[in-house]
């Protein structure tokens, strides 16, 4: 396939569905990821769309949010791992508020089989994961639907919160930097997440790689306000949002980095070469430190070995006194 014709159709891709991985790309232009990062980067040049680590979306990412569907189908397994790890934080008996998006409703299949959980979420999609769950109490927000993410918003949503205390807050977004902390496309969204925040003693972000670095147009949770953040171990692959996971760890964020069994995207620099991020190298398995005094985190599973390179960042998160990846 002619380079013209794979712009094309990468063009297509993304047009049809807002936001799509450069591993789904170069499946089906079947080519390398090296490749597809080339031509992302020449689409975006012309102004055709914008690149994310590891995807590529339409332009005008401060203010466009992709749907539901779309937003399914990018970083799916990593969501997934980061699901995983995030329901260890939780424990038998738990109060929690949990936001709406896909990571968080990976997150509450997830926690239906914690015994004695009370969730309070305005998320459609949290409820129905968690809607058979026998042992699990569910209190849903008031509020009007928003259908592109089938969440309840508005000043409903945010009464309906005022005067809950939770032990934890489970919240994503469309974008994280140290510099802005969390961040979305949408103001009534931002709002209810401010709210749900504002409930929880424990901010927990789930964001993966592709939220790093991205910054979008309404802030919802300070980089102050967050007390931890769960992400992927794409993250550590690349230099720039290897960058903004240090920033964030002299923030005081702790950061737990999880495993996702995929191989590295390859770090594209100048032409498309493929070479080895700073942040790689050989060391000492990863793991998920627990806070000072060495006792684990609330409802943490103790983290087992992890194979592969931890990197510069995990010693460097080591200095700052911050968790090490795991």
């Amino acid at each position: 396939m002619f380079a013209a014709e794979r712009r094309q159709l990468i063009l297509e891709m993304v047009r049809a569905n807002g936001a799509v991985s450069l591993r789904e790309l170069a499946r089906v232009v079947q080519t390398s990821e090296v490749t597809v990062r080339r031509d992302v980067r020449a689409l975006e040049a012309e102004g055709l769309l914008d690149r994310r680590h590891g995807g590529a979306v339409l332009p005008g990412g401060f203010s466009r949010e992709p749907g539901y569907p779309q937003k399914t189908h990018l970083a799916a397994a990593e969501k997934s791992a980061i699901a995983d790890l995030a329901a260890g934080l939780v424990e038998e008996g738990d109060a929690v508020v949990v936001g709406a998006g896909t990571t968080t409703q990976e997150l509450a299949r997830r926690l239906a089989r914690v015994p004695g959980l009370t969730v309070v979420t305005n998320s459609l999609l949290v409820a129905q994961a968690l809607a058979h769950a026998n042992r699990v109490e569910v209190v849903m927000t008031g509020g009007t639907l928003r259908g592109s993410n089938y969440a309840l918003v508005g000043s409903g949503a945010e009464q309906s919160l005022h005067g809950l205390r939770v032990s934890k807050a489970f919240i994503s977004g469309s974008g994280l930097t140290a510099e802005r902390g969390l961040s979305t496309t949408n103001m009534l969204s931002a709002s209810v997440d401010r709210a749900l925040v504002q409930a929880a003693t424990e901010v927990i972000v789930l964001a993966d790689h592709t939220k790093l670095g991205a910054d979008t147009m309404f802030q919802t949770v300070p980089t102050e306000a967050i007390t931890h953040l769960v992400t992927d171990e794409q993250s550590t692959a690349d230099d720039t949002t290897a960058c903004e996971l240090s920033a964030l760890a002299d923030c005081g964020v702790r950061i737990s980095v999880a495993p996702t069994g995929l191989p590295p995207e390859p770090v594209g620099h100048g032409g498309g070469e493929r070479h080895q991020s700073a942040l790689s190298g050989p060391g000492a398995p990863r793991r998920v430190a627990p806070p000072p005094g060495g006792a684990p985190l609330p409802g943490q599973r103790r983290p087992g070995a992890h194979s592969g390179p931890p990197g510069q960042l995990s010693g460097r998160l080591a200095e700052l006194g911050g968790p090490r990846v795991r």
